[in-house]
């Protein structure tokens, strides 16, 4: 598999999720997510991805939004977390870590050393 096709999926799977954590402790608009994104390297995405996603978590009423006015520029719909959006992202965080801690066994070759070295 080629390493841009892996980012990607991996990219895929937790995009929704490191939206709900950025607005965790505050709301924020499309393009403050998109910037965050971006500053993070491997989550860096377009508008085409980031826009749908926030219409389908406010369908799924893990985000609610208000418009609000800019100092610089037509108004802005910002986004905020639901108290189902922080259940959802709580729940996340622990699946995470498990998966995480589940994958960097099978794949770290010291650990999988460990594991298959007999018990005394």
């Amino acid at each position: 598999m080629e390493p841009g096709k892996t980012m990607s999926q991996l990219r895929k799977g937790v995009l929704e999720y490191c939206v709900l954590s950025l607005l965790r402790d505050r709301p924020r608009y499309g393009t403050e997510l998109l910037g965050e994104l971006a500053n993070t390297g491997a989550l860096a995405t377009s508008q085409g991805t980031v826009y749908p996603l926030l219409t389908r978590l406010r369908r799924e009423e893990l985000v609610t939004t208000d418009w609000s006015e800019s100092p610089n520029g037509p108004p802005r719909r910002y986004y905020a977390l639901t108290d189902k959006g922080r259940t959802a992202l709580a729940e996340f965080a622990v699946v995470w870590a498990e998966f995480t801690q589940a994958v960097d066994r099978l794949i770290t070759p010291d650990q999988q050393a460990d594991r298959r070295a007999p018990s005394s």
